[in-house]
């Protein structure tokens, strides 16, 4: 089968290999995987960032979606033809984040990722792929979709007519935005970007702040919201906007700590403590959480948005369209 592999960090290193096609164990399926999408972690893993004692090779990639085509002797949950994602972390099929669960991410050095034709999966770590979407836009759930369902569903408890704030227009913030509208939430999305502002309102957004126009742009929230600040914010900025997401937040305000794009400064924990802000990281979710996420954009129909395709021998391509930044939603490589 075809595959790529990291030899080395960097995306140079990066490289398609012809491997054996794996054959599934008693308890495990076989998947062909005909999409996968690229999430920023992907890009950290390749800069030596994101596990810097990763072992080579690695294959990359943590979200794909395919096919069943073959099923071990003790399997009895999936059968041929059946359209599937694995979960992000393999483990973890449901309840809290523990040590043992936290080592079996796919993609970045705990266990081979997506990024090849066939993979084999325990048939516990795998979730249906609702009837309605195709491989493609399944591709784009396991990671950025959970996440944001855990972040404002799981422990936001988000409720409609509450506000949620979005940061920038990539793959989590677009999620955001689209399962905060499911919900009945007001949103206020930023971009630098007044095109991708314009799409951004085109798809439910209530507000929208433009940060290079509003380098301040939490008191721009603050007036949105007549100086109370909002209820929920999913923050991907990390150190470079959590100081302004804490100022956005209303007292007693919830915060999913997410991503790590922009680079900044520590933050002072007294405003934390003044407003007694709940402030939880976030990494993906469990099986449960992508079943019932599926349910929710079932009954709504919800559907992801793609920004470019790419084919799989352009995986490099893809990653490197992910480095400028210029991306509105997913990525995804079609197989």
């Amino acid at each position: 089968m075809k595959a790529f592999q990291y030899e080395s960090f960097s995306l140079d290193g990066l490289k398609r290999v012809d491997l054996p096609e794996p054959q599934p164990g008693p308890q495990e399926v076989a998947l062909r995987f005909r999409a996968a999408s690229l999430n920023y972690r992907d890009l950290l893993f390749a800069w030596g960032v994101y596990n810097p004692k990763a072992r080579f090779p690695a294959i990359p990639l943590s979200d794909g979606a395919g096919e069943v085509v073959a099923v071990g002797s003790e399997v009895t949950r999936w059968k041929p033809g059946d359209r599937v994602c694995p979960i992000f972390t393999q483990g973890w099929l449901e309840g809290p984040y523990n040590a043992a669960k936290a080592g079996t991410t796919l993609g970045a050095g705990d266990l081979p990722g997506v990024l090849r034709e066939v993979g084999t999966f325990h048939e516990q770590s795998l979730v249906r792929i609702p009837d309605y979407l195709s491989f493609e836009e399944a591709a784009t759930l396991p990671c950025a979709a959970v996440t944001v369902w855990n972040s404002l569903v799981v422990f936001g408890n988000l409720k409609a007519g509450e506000t949620v704030l979005t940061l920038g227009t990539g793959g989590v913030s677009i999620f955001a935005l689209q399962l905060a509208k499911l919900h009945g939430a007001r949103v206020i999305s930023t971009s630098s970007s007044d095109a991708k502002l314009e799409r951004v309102r085109a798809l439910g957004a209530d507000e929208t702040i433009n940060y290079k126009t509003h380098p301040a742009w939490e008191k721009e929230v603050l007036r949105l919201t007549n100086g109370v600040g909002v209820d929920h914010v999913v923050e991907v900025g990390g150190a470079g906007t959590i100081g302004k997401s804490i100022s956005s937040a209303r007292i007693a305000g919830k915060i999913g700590v997410i991503g790590v794009l922009a680079q900044g400064e520590g933050v002072n924990p007294m405003f934390l403590l003044m407003k007694t802000l709940a402030l939880q990281g976030i990494f993906v979710g469990s099986r449960e959480m992508f079943e019932h996420l599926n349910a929710a954009i079932t009954t709504a129909q919800l559907k992801p948005v793609i920004d470019r395709t790419f084919a799989f021998d352009e995986a490099v391509e893809a990653l490197r369209h992910m480095e400028t930044g210029s991306h509105f939603g997913k990525i995804v490589l079609k197989y």
